[in-house]
């Protein structure tokens, strides 16, 4: 017998609870990274690791977070979100939370390949989600306020740890004081509580009885796909994959960020946990805004009529212009204009970032964004390997010469990257036209 159909209310605006969702869990899962990072120079000095040996951590990190991101893509168009995004979230909570029991540097390369196989699902499922859940003249805005969850952690992680730290230190279990273990305890408990508000209120669109007739209609307004499945194979051809791919290139440049600018402002200039506190969050504050600028912007240009490739192109040219001046980051003996030039540097790759994402859902049909963002973000992540190689080498070559503070290559690289990406970008994609993925690949 046909299903009844579901009582809907008379009007909703639930695909914004999601997205609330996705904030949520994108902010735990860069509460879960930064803390490393944050913690970092400390940490150094109790379990003894070299700078050569924390970067070479965050390159078998990068090296897992790939293989997670190619594979958890495809398990959320085969799984579907509500268990797919689950068992991913479990999965890195539960690596977040084993940082606490380790006191080796293996066992910390140990913790951050785990970390790095879960939480690589987290951009796939939540792309997926933004794409099934709004129509193609809203994704950027609401990528743009589920991803402002990664600086929500950058502003959370630097403030929270020196109020936690010394409560951690008040605290002990079986004779043992926790201290630092203790933070990694906490963010693991906010991955595993947000599963519980997952698993409570997410459904798709057509089966939740919480969307209205009219909201469901704007969520379908864009074209009807077709619901035959694709096989992952017939990627690979189509030149939009490879465009879309290409601007994803510029993730490792955020994740240095992420994970450097600790060290580089206690290297450079010297600065205590405490005292860097500060400066780092106000780059993810600063970040923050410019996500949300970065998809109002583009939608804002679609409504004056431009067309989408028009919009998210001059939109990302503004963005990988704004980047360029961050280079002088690395020569200034300003702690505070480096910081200004690092947080104009974030805030331009986060609006960058929500037109990026944007882009899988306005070249390809949504059954195969998961799939499409997974193998975009894997391209990402070998991009993070090959930088974070390079900055352990670099470092290294820096700390014997003498020069500790020397920053200037990576720094410079980051300048000029987001121009390269966009041309190629826009040479393999000059229209952003749909992928056919359904009809072979054009030569």
């Amino acid at each position: 017998m046909p299903r009844a159909p579901l009582p809907r209310p008379s009007a909703s605006h639930y695909r914004w609870t999601i997205c609330a969702l996705l904030f949520w869990v994108t902010t735990a899962n860069y509460i879960d990274r930064t803390v490393f990072g944050n913690l970092a120079p400390e940490l150094q000095a109790r379990i003894g690791w070299t700078q050569n040996e924390y970067w070479n951590m965050q390159v078998v990190f990068q090296a897992a977070y790939a293989v997670s991101t190619l594979c958890a893509g495809r398990l959320m168009d085969v799984l579907g979100l509500r268990l797919g995004f689950t068992i991913a979230c479990a999965f890195w909570g539960l690596a977040a939370m084993s940082h606490s029991l380790v006191h080796t540097v293996a066992g910390f390369f140990l913790v951050r390949i785990m970390l790095g196989l879960g939480e690589g699902g987290n951009f796939p499922a939540a792309n997926k989600a933004i794409a099934e859940w709004f129509p193609k003249k809203e994704r950027a805005l609401a990528v743009s306020l589920f991803n402002t969850g990664s600086n929500m952690g950058g502003i959370i992680v630097p403030f929270g740890l020196p109020l936690l730290m010394p409560l951690m230190a008040k605290i002990s279990i079986a004779g043992h004081v926790l201290g630092w273990r203790g933070a990694f305890l906490v963010t693991g408990v906010i991955d595993l509580s947000w599963i519980v508000a997952w698993w409570t209120f997410y459904r798709k669109p057509q089966e939740h009885p919480k969307v209205s007739a009219a909201e469901l209609a704007l969520i379908n307004s864009d074209p009807p796909e077709p619901g035959v499945k694709i096989p992952w194979r017939r990627l690979f051809p189509h030149r939009q994959t490879w465009a879309f791919a290409a601007v994803k290139l510029t993730d490792c440049f955020w994740w240095f960020y992420l994970t450097g600018a600790p060290y580089f402002f206690a290297d450079r200039f010297g600065l205590s946990l405490e005292s860097r506190s500060l400066p780092i969050a106000l780059i993810y504050i600063a970040a923050s805004i410019g996500g949300i600028g970065g998809g109002w912007l583009s939608g804002y240009f679609m409504g004056k009529g431009w067309s989408v490739n028009r919009a998210r192109k001059i939109t990302m040219l503004i963005c990988a212009s704004a980047v360029v001046p961050v280079i002088y980051a690395s020569l200034t003996d300003s702690k505070w204009l480096a910081v200004v030039l690092v947080a104009l540097a974030a805030t331009a790759h986060q609006a960058w970032s929500c037109n990026v994402f944007s882009l899988a859902g306005d070249m390809f049909p949504r059954r195969v964004v998961g799939s499409v963002t997974g193998l975009a973000g894997f391209c990402g992540s070998f991009a993070g390997i090959v930088l974070f190689t390079c900055v352990g080498l670099m470092r290294r070559a820096a700390i014997a010469r003498g020069e500790p503070g020397n920053y200037v290559p990576i720094f410079v690289a980051a300048g000029i990257g987001y121009l390269l990406a966009l041309a190629v970008a826009h040479l393999l994609a000059p229209r952003l036209e749909p992928a056919r993925i359904d009809e072979p690949a054009a030569a």
